[in-house]
């Protein structure tokens, strides 16, 4: 049992590797030609450094202006690992602030949990450092549970939820899937983009592999917050792949709280919204920027009030 969850889970890993490697070079995946979007490497932050939150020096950058946006990445990514497709089209027209969690690029490890909790209070403590008094906030996988943290444990600072492939209870994973997240170790990361970005940016290589079980080993741990994000009152846009790591019931049952699994001709549209992008997996939703921020800033734009039905 254990060899097949090892094979399972190194399938995962090599192909998380495969689409990093593929990542398109340039902000907007469209023909360039035409395109007037800036691509990401060619881009410079208004403003970047180490903001000083609950004992960390967290790494941040910011792009763009307009109402603020933050960005929160999955598990062992960084900034332009996971948000190279999306930072330059959000930017268009929203501040786009983007950190590294604990112990991710170029934000130190400490002698704490790596936990969504935690890294929820140090988003938190960054946008107070910032002078941002309240965002919009995106978390892809890992950093969908981090937004979910921040929404239940810093409301008076949110404005909307974008969570994308991400859980609010450890039974959302699919069951092979989050069985295989105790077998991931650091011999897995060997000649990757993840190990070769954590090495170039001023890491102990020595600590890679500590750092890879105190990420794994929150996701080793039973949990479930699904009354506290239930009383969430602030307008979630769930995204989740047909292929995803994520249950679709999972997606289903928070959006139902939230006023979907009605007619909408009938009785109006919620502040709430929910999205299954077809051909997609887990790691592949990191892809879909050219998808996503649109409906992303539809979402964000929308009035709070939800949609009255239409008369007939």
């Amino acid at each position: 049992m254990r060899t097949h969850l090892l094979i399972k889970c190194l399938g995962i890993v090599t192909l998380m590797m495969l689409l990093l490697s593929c990542q398109p070079k340039t902000g907007n995946p469209t023909d360039q030609k035409s395109s007037k979007t800036m691509s990401f490497k060619d881009m410079k932050p208004n403003q970047s450094g180490y903001a000083n939150v609950n004992g960390l020096k967290m790494y941040y950058e910011v792009y763009g202006k307009g109402e603020p946006i933050v960005l929160l990445h999955g598990a062992f990514m960084t900034i332009p690992l996971n948000w190279s497709g999306f930072i330059p089209l959000l930017a268009k027209n929203r501040q786009v602030i983007v950190a590294e969690m604990q112990g991710h690029g170029r934000t130190q490890d400490i002698n704490r949990a790596i936990t969504a909790e935690g890294m929820a209070d140090d988003v938190s403590g960054l946008l107070k450092y910032l002078k941002v008094n309240k965002a919009d906030i995106l978390g892809y996988s890992m950093g969908g549970g981090i937004a979910f943290q921040f929404a239940i444990r810093h409301p008076d600072q949110l404005r909307k939820l974008v969570i994308l492939s991400g859980t609010y209870a450890h039974d959302g994973w699919w069951p092979e899937g989050e069985a295989s997240f105790a077998s991931i170790n650091a011999d897995m990361f060997k000649d990757t983009p993840i190990k070769k970005q954590y090495d170039s940016l001023g890491k102990d290589p020595a600590h890679f592999p500590e750092f890879v079980k105190k990420v794994m080993a929150s996701d080793a741990q039973p949990y479930d917050w699904s009354k506290e994000v239930k009383k969430i009152k602030a307008p979630i846009f769930l995204v989740i792949g047909d292929m995803d790591g994520v249950r679709y019931e999972h997606a289903l049952d928070l959006f139902r709280t939230k006023g979907g699994g009605k007619m909408g001709d009938m009785h109006g549209l919620p502040p709430s919204r929910l999205a299954i992008l077809p051909g997609t997996t887990h790691v592949g939703m990191t892809q879909r920027a050219e998808w996503l921020v649109p409906m992303i800033n539809e979402f964000l734009n929308a009035s709070p009030d939800p949609t009255p039905p239409p008369s007939f």
